[in-house]
């Protein structure tokens, strides 16, 4: 049997419609949004009880480079659990494909973001990258002679994705440094399972700060689009990561990318997708773009309720839905091909 490497591969995405078009649809899902006021900020940070709820912002960044954005795309926020998307990219780059399949694992645990029983039914498995003890391994993996060159590398991975230096929020890596003990609890379980050889602290440390550099939905857009670009920031025009590692990153967002609620996101968008708890989403469209969103107000289970809104809007209104078709004119043959003599 051939290697999966020997296969040729097809790629099919499509394009977006024209420029004036996407400007006035990424209003148009600003505006449709806008009008609820649904959900709550998170107050378990203390630096994130402080943010504004009314804040919202949208960005849209295509492939070819151009930027779309309607209100609050430019005010600075947390990037929080959006950061294990890239970081886990970073690793997969370093590593591949099997060793992190391997060790940090894929399917989606079913269970919440933060859970320890989940590690516990696992055998101390980590399950995938976009739970906190995925994320505090996948970060841990990070090639680094010392806890400063991991985080260093971190720093200039993140902003190679987003195109711009980004800088670290003190009051919010303070104020989550303050109150991980759970995250510490995680970190120090994996070690007990022999899941982490570097120290655990150090690598909750090095996860605590990711979380806290700043961007912006534009920002995020921007990062989406270098995934949906093959890795290409389509901005800078720097290759970040590989085809195939943006591949793998978005087929691990799909399965998990919004924890237990991954499937009806899927269901609803179509699209994979990462939150965070500062009101940050960032989507893919493979091919075509990435969505950048922020809007604190969150649901349940620590989604931005608007952005969640403003994704839907732009994922039908742009065609981005991945799973999403039309019946074709068929010919008097199947498939409108010639019937073969």
């Amino acid at each position: 049997m051939a290697e999966l490497d020997d296969i040729p591969q097809h790629v099919s995405t499509g394009t977006l419609p024209g420029w004036d078009a996407v400007e006035n649809l990424v209003r148009e899902a600003h505006a449709y949004a806008r009008e609820t006021g649904d959900g709550d900020i998170a107050t378990y940070i203390p630096r994130l009880a402080q943010v504004d709820p009314e804040l919202f912002g949208v960005s849209v960044a295509e492939v070819d480079g151009a930027v779309h954005a309607a209100g609050d795309a430019e005010v600075l926020f947390s990037i929080q659990s959006i950061s294990k998307a890239f970081v886990y990219a970073l690793v997969c780059e370093e590593l591949g494909h099997e060793v992190v399949r391997e060790r940090i694992g894929v399917d989606n645990t079913g269970l919440p973001f933060n859970s320890v029983i989940a590690i516990e039914l696992a055998d101390g498995h980590p399950g995938n990258p976009m739970v906190n003890a995925g994320a505090i391994a996948t970060t841990a993996l990070v090639p680094a002679a010392s806890a400063d060159e991991r985080w260093a590398r971190i720093q200039a991975g993140l902003s190679a994705f987003a195109g711009r230096r980004l800088e670290l929020d003190g009051e919010v890596y303070t104020s989550e440094a303050d109150t991980n003990q759970r995250n510490r609890a995680i970190g120090t379980l994996l070690q007990a399972y022999g899941r982490i050889e570097a120290d655990p602290l150090g690598a909750v440390d090095a996860y605590t700060r990711q979380c806290s550099l700043l961007v912006t939905a534009t920002d995020l857009a921007v990062m989406g689009a270098t995934l949906a670009d093959g890795g290409v920031n389509p901005v800078t025009g720097e290759r970040v990561v590989a085809a195939d590692v943006a591949r793998d990153t978005l087929a691990v967002l799909a399965a998990a990318g919004l924890y237990e609620r991954s499937g009806e996101w899927l269901f609803e968008i179509g699209l994979p997708g990462k939150s965070g708890v500062a009101g940050g989403i960032m989507t893919v469209s493979p091919g075509k773009a990435g969505i950048g969103v922020f809007a604190p107000r969150l649901d349940g289970a620590g989604n931005s309720v608007r952005g969640r809104l403003a994704t839907r809007y732009l994922a039908r209104a742009l065609g981005l839905d991945i799973f999403a078709s039309e019946a074709r004119e068929h010919g008097p043959y199947p498939y409108s091909r010639e019937k073969p003599s």
